[in-house]
């Protein structure tokens, strides 16, 4: 059986068609990989992300027992001075 230029021209789109599908699988796959890794990232940023307004809301607290603290020792800064016993 001879080839003519037809057979050889859908030869060739078969060929084209199944090297385009091929690459399609490949692409699938990479997309796959990269969606994997945006969603480890993503869960480590969400995970970072409460840590630091876990670190904030510490970082309030704390900051408003030095207030009370400050406004104590300013309390007593103003008293008058006791004359020391003995």
């Amino acid at each position: 059986m001879l080839m003519t230029k037809q057979h050889l021209a859908k030869l060739g789109v078969a060929i084209v068609v199944t090297l385009g599908l091929g690459a399609c699988a490949t692409y699938k796959e990479e997309f796959a990989g990269i969606n994997s890794r945006l969603d480890q990232l993503d869960t480590k940023v969400q995970g970072a992300a409460q840590s630091a307004e876990s670190a904030n809301q510490s970082a309030q607290q704390a900051n408003q027992r030095l207030d009370q603290i400050e406004s104590r020792v300013q309390k007593l800064e103003a008293a008058p001075r006791r004359a020391p016993r003995g």
